[in-house]
């Protein structure tokens, strides 16, 4: 059992789908075609983040935004192709049980990903009728790891901040969350270690979520 009075808003890539490294392999394809290798010391620059700030952050400050826009949708593509039918195989253990085992929770999705990115995997894989709410990147000025997106999405399902419980998994994703002022369960996808989140899990699977969801209570 849960109390009534929480909500759940998750994040996509990393948390829903183990993702990255699908967006890595994407990001190496299509730096290349510019002479830009992506390396361990700068792959922090694609986890976490929108678009326009991974492709300012590989070429700098000086392209259009016009420019911005198509190279990150050109790569985007690129990311799909290569996900293509791999979606099941790739989706975080336990997530989609997870989800309907707590489909009575309003739930959101709220992800820095580009639209068609969110689109194709709740498509594809079949679970956007889990979630009340669904919001990307561009639905904010400020993406994270302000909290903005996450505020208005509580908003959105009418719900305190302070009753939602994020699922992240990148370092700004997290403090975006605690940001809102809301509690924090860090999916060690991407990184093993997530300060600030309340809990940490490996993925859905196993009654610890579980066990920890069932003490919290709406404020």
């Amino acid at each position: 059992m849960i109390d009534p009075g929480l909500a759940f808003i998750f994040d996509m890539d990393g948390v829903i789908v183990d993702s990255n490294p699908v967006h890595r392999l994407a990001w190496t394809a299509y730096n290349r075609r510019f002479g830009l290798e992506v390396t361990d010391a700068t792959q922090h620059l694609i986890f976490g983040r929108r678009n326009d700030d991974i492709v300012r952050g590989f070429f700098g400050d000086g392209l259009s935004p016009e420019e911005v826009a198509a190279r990150g949708a050109a790569k985007e593509v690129m990311y799909r192709e290569m996900l293509g039918e791999r979606i099941g195989e790739i989706l975080v253990p336990g997530v989609r049980q997870f989800l309907e085992r707590y489909r009575q929770v309003p739930m959101a999705l709220a992800s820095n990903a580009e639209r068609p990115n969110i689109d194709f995997l709740l498509d594809r894989a079949g679970l956007r009728p889990y979630f009340r709410v669904v919001m990307d990147g561009h639905d904010v000025q400020k993406p994270k790891p302000d909290p903005e997106i996450y505020l208005k999405t509580a908003e959105n399902l009418k719900i305190s901040p302070r009753n939602c419980i994020v699922f992240e998994d990148s370092y700004s994703g997290v403090d975006a969350a605690k940001a809102a002022g809301m509690r924090v369960v860090g999916v060690s996808t991407t990184y093993e270690d997530l300060p600030g989140s309340t809990i940490t899990i490996d993925n859905f699977l196993g009654g610890h979520l579980s066990r920890w969801l069932s003490r919290e209570k709406a404020i």
